[in-house]
């Protein structure tokens, strides 16, 4: 106890002690000098490096090891469930018939027949067709004493073959049409002489068609078609096309050469009506051969084809022969995408005419033509096309065309010296004049899909002619224009409608005279008024294989010309009934 007591003692003493001293002394002030200031530094420091170099003479190589992987079966007693998935309602496809059937009858007796049938063999590899298509009208006109019947009657057999890398297919078709030439107005001539009148014209055609395309050969595609074509007045004519395509790429671009060999050949039994003895016959034979190759260049939004076209004529009937060089060159820039494209070209060709093809434009012509081709020197082109929105395109193209020999029809003069066989020299046929024409023309259309059930289109066509003759150009109208609509009402019902407006033509109405040149014949310039046409069709589906329809023409009920003197039927109904079946 005195030892603790003592330690306890000393150390309270010592801590007053310090106290006093902090209350009572100054430690005072004392300056420092530094002679140089500190500047501490890192020394470099030895890294060693990922991949050393080694230097020893004695290298180890690493050995390789190979794995293996010893199996061992194991037993699972386990059984996975099956699932089943969940159903989902599908609106079931519609039913595909490979036959469907066609009638109907309206007034002027008019009628209405198409068959078609299709055959697939092998798994789709081959097809086979047959189709038969009828119209006729046997109605008669207040405005004319002769009859205004006329057939036009079609049958047609296909065949098709499709494997891997090719397809190839052969076709063959018959036609007949009749026509009248009724081109005279009531009291034109007396009972005696109409009642003397033969109007009446039956064309007859019979055509063989084949094609062969290739895939992943130099050799594209090929064409041929053999054609024969005859009438009711001995007339006939014989054509024979050949169209092979070669395709040759080069470095990234693509030549391709097209080839065509064109024969045509014919003969009228009866001489032109501007003579007025029928005291010969017509024969012509033209034959064409060209090649045109041309360049394929895609550069981003950018197209441009160049070529040019290579044509020798020969004119065996008259032994005269001519050859031929057209441009051939198109291009397209896409402006903005798909909504502005932007294009245009020159291109020109020799054109083959011929009778059937007159026939096809007009059948109330004469078999006292002249047929020749048509050297069509060029045509320019620039237009803009693509969609304003996403249901709604348009186009606008503007052109100017030369053309050399352009056929163009007129009346054939009142021709009361002859005594033909057939009753088409009293003014009421057409013959074809040849003129070089220019051609300045404006087109636009415009089509608008409002849903997926109602489309609606409109064109409209301005055109301004000049002859090197200086007379109209015959029959062809500066304005023409159309509207069309397409209407699904529901799954039933449907309704479409097209209105068309032609403008004004002229023609020429003349006489012909012994001994004058037809230049010299008596002769007027007729006016035929513009027209307008309105038809509407409907249909009812009662179901998936039965249907009736009904079609309406001429809802105006104009009684306007298409040609001179040659007045339509005017409103025209028609109803009938279709069906889809399997054959």
């Amino acid at each position: 106890m005195q030892k603790r007591t003592y330690i306890f003692s000393l150390l309270f003493l010592s801590l007053c002690g310090i106290v006093v001293a902090q209350e009572t002394d100054d430690i005072g002030t004392e300056t420092v000098t530094v002679v140089k200031p500190y500047s501490p530094t890192v020394s470099d420091a030895f890294k060693i490096k990922s991949a050393p170099n080694l230097n020893d003479s004695i290298v180890l190589q690493k050995k390789k090891i190979d794995y293996s992987i010893f199996s061992v079966p194991v037993a699972s007693t386990f059984t996975p469930a099956k699932g089943k998935a969940s159903g989902v309602e599908r609106t079931p496809p519609p039913t595909l018939y490979n036959s469907y059937a066609s009638v109907g009858l309206g007034n002027y007796n008019n009628a209405l027949v198409d068959l078609y049938t299709s055959r697939e063999f092998n798994r789709g590899e081959d097809l086979l067709d047959f189709g038969l298509t009828h119209q006729s009208s046997r109605g008669d006109l207040d405005s004319t004493p002769l009859e205004t019947d006329f057939y036009n009657t079609k049958l047609n057999a296909s065949y098709a073959k499709k494997d891997r890398y090719m397809d190839w297919g052969a076709s063959i078709g018959l036609q007949h049409q009749l026509y009248n030439w009724y081109g005279i107005e009531n009291d034109a001539f007396d009972e005696t002489t109409v009642a003397a009148m033969d109007e009446q014209q039956n064309y007859f055609n019979a055509e063989a068609k084949a094609h062969l395309n290739m895939e992943d050969s130099f050799f594209k595609t090929g064409n041929i078609l053999l054609r024969r074509f005859w009438d009711a007045t001995e007339s006939g004519e014989n054509r024979v096309v050949i169209n092979p395509t070669l395709e040759l790429p080069i470095t990234e671009e693509l030549v391709t050469i097209g080839a065509k060999v064109d024969f045509v050949n014919g003969n009228f039994k009866n001489a032109s009506l501007n003579n007025t003895a029928n005291d010969g016959e017509i024969n012509y034979s033209q034959l064409q051969a060209g090649v045109t190759p041309s360049l394929l260049i895609l550069r981003d939004d950018l197209t441009v084809n160049l070529g040019a076209s290579f044509v020798y004529g020969l004119d065996t009937e008259n032994s005269d022969s001519n050859f031929y060089i057209y441009p051939a060159v198109t291009a397209s820039y896409r402006v903005l995408d798909e909504n502005v494209i932007a294009y245009g070209g020159i291109e020109g060709e020799l054109k083959q005419n011929s009778y059937h093809d007159f026939v096809m434009d007009n059948p109330y012509v004469s078999p006292t033509l002249s047929v020749m081709p048509t050297d069509r020197q060029y045509e320019g082109y620039v237009g803009l096309k693509g969609q304003l929105t996403s249901n709604i395109g348009y186009n606008i193209k503007g052109s100017y065309t030369a053309e050399n020999g352009k056929p163009l029809f007129f009346l054939n003069p009142q021709n009361l010296l002859r005594d033909d066989e057939k009753s088409y020299y009293y003014g009421n046929s057409f013959q074809v004049f040849y003129d070089d024409v220019k051609t300045l023309g404006i087109f636009g259309e415009l089509n608008v899909d409002v849903n997926r059930n109602f489309s609606l289109g409109v064109n409209a066509e301005f055109y301004d002619y000049d002859t090197e003759t200086d007379n109209p150009a015959w029959n062809l109208p500066t304005i023409k224009g159309s509207l069309f609509m397409d209407y699904q009402i529901n799954e039933q019902w449907y309704f479409g409608a097209n209105l068309f407006y032609v403008g004004e033509r002229d023609d020429l109405v003349s006489q012909a005279t012994v001994g004058a040149e037809p230049f010299e014949f008596p002769s007027a310039i007729v006016t035929l008024d513009s027209f307008f046409d309105a038809n509407a069709h409907a249909g009812y589906h009662i179901n998936e294989q039965l249907s009736v329809f009904v079609k309406a023409s001429n809802i105006a009920n104009s009684d306007y010309q298409r040609w001179a003197n040659f007045r339509v039927q005017g409103f025209q109904a028609l109803a009938g009934v279709s069906y889809k079946f399997d054959f």
